[in-house]
């Protein structure tokens, strides 16, 4: 039988345009708002039709020493260029970036994941160091 964790890709994401690019500062103060930004397709860009897309984007925190992480944002992207005159006929496209803002006191580290329609699921993972 199949796992999800089974189901999760991983690459370098200068190489590969799925995976979820993190962009957060590595050490941060206590006390202090860390902004995030969580992206697919930063050195190689997806395709944002409506046969090729990225779903949504997930960000969470696991601090050091925990065995659960924090949710911190789901991300969904709904607009690819459909409309009722079919595929690809509208003008609006979403871009799949996602910014939050969060605090903690603990280092940890940053996961991420993304769904594309067609190459399913990726993952990356970053570490922040808080003092």
């Amino acid at each position: 039988m199949a796992e999800l964790k089974d189901l999760y890709q991983s690459a370098d994401w200068k190489k590969e345009k799925h995976v979820p690019v993190i962009a957060v500062i590595s050490q941060a103060k206590k006390g202090e708002f860390i902004s995030l930004t969580v992206s697919v397709g930063k050195e190689i860009p997806h395709p944002n039709t409506t046969a090729h897309h990225i779903r949504w984007i997930e960000a969470y925190f696991l601090p050091a020493g925990e065995k659960f992480p924090y949710e911190l944002g789901r991300f969904e992207f709904n607009a690819h260029g459909e409309s009722t005159q079919g595929a690809d006929t509208s003008t609006v496209f979403t871009h799949p970036e996602a910014a939050i803002k969060f605090k903690t006191d603990k280092s940890g580290v940053i996961l991420a994941s993304s769904s594309c329609n067609i190459h399913g699921l990726w993952q990356n993972s970053q570490e922040v160091n808080v003092a």
